[in-house]
């Protein structure tokens, strides 16, 4: 089957990174992300090599020198090819990622079911290039929203993508209430998302287990509250509880709150 709306969304979102990359000087290029190690610059060539890797491009060259931030094997990959990128200029990495924007979505529009239906191992497990697609949408927006927190131009927080990564994000938040935030047996916590994209999740833990319910119960043990943005930041690691205490409250057990927004690190 092919997945339509995926393939909007991500094309949405490989659009608005070369919008809001087209007017960059060199020095904001240049800029530090909250991704360690990498530069505004290396975080489209980051997006260039997987993009390439799923277009069945060649792939970069290994090199042997690489930064403290490198810990793991992808890591390693990711790494070669923003290391083949650095000594351009910011220019021309847009150039390169415009021009294969075109040709992913060439490829993307125009392929069959069995394309999108062949097995590929994705950053959750086994599963089909459909599966893997509707991931990406995820990693590209969370690498557009680093970008734009490190040149000060916030945007695309109200649109079919954000709404995607969000949703994707609050499928573990049952994990971080039950076992990693440790609330007790019969309690709920409310994680209240207050926009641009606004959510209620109210999460219960019954016979020591957390699931998301359908409505919020008379008694909350806590409720957290905060706006999307701030969520996403969060929730894929990018900074932390206390570097991003002027975006998020809790109401009810304060300590209980804290411990849920000091654990919504949920990167996939």
């Amino acid at each position: 089957m092919i997945p339509t709306d995926t393939i909007d969304k991500l094309v949405a979102v490989w659009r608005s990174v070369s919008e809001l990359c087209a007017p960059f000087t060199e020095a904001e290029w240049k800029l530090p992300t909250d991704c360690p190690g990498w530069s505004v610059q290396d975080n489209v060539a980051h997006l260039i090599g997987t993009e390439r890797a799923l277009e069945g491009l060649p792939t970069a060259p290994a090199v042997e020198l690489l930064g403290d931030h490198v810990k793991n094997a992808i890591g390693k990959l990711n790494e070669f090819e923003i290391e083949a990128r650095r000594p351009l200029p910011g220019a021309a990495v847009l150039a390169e990622w415009n021009e294969l924007v075109e040709r992913r979505t060439a490829t993307l529009r125009t392929a069959d079911d069995a394309y999108f239906d062949a097995p590929a191992m994705t950053p959750t497990g086994p599963g089909t290039v459909a599966d893997f697609l509707h991931i990406r949408v995820l990693d590209c927006y969370a690498h557009e929203q680093d970008i734009r927190r490190a040149v000060g131009t916030p945007g695309n927080l109200d649109s079919p993508e954000a709404a995607h990564t969000i949703d994707r994000l609050l499928r573990t938040i049952p994990i971080v209430v039950g076992k990693r935030a440790g609330t007790p047996d019969g309690a709920t916590v409310v994680l209240e998302l207050t926009g641009p994209v606004r959510r209620t999740v109210p999460v219960t833990v019954t016979d020591g287990r957390a699931k998301v319910v359908a409505e919020v119960p008379a008694t909350v043990a806590a409720t957290v509250a905060m706006d999307s943005a701030t969520f996403t930041t969060l929730a894929l690691g990018r900074r932390t509880a206390a570097e991003l205490a002027e975006g998020w409250s809790v109401s009810g057990d304060p300590a209980l709150g804290r411990r849920v927004v000091e654990q919504l690190n949920m990167m996939i």
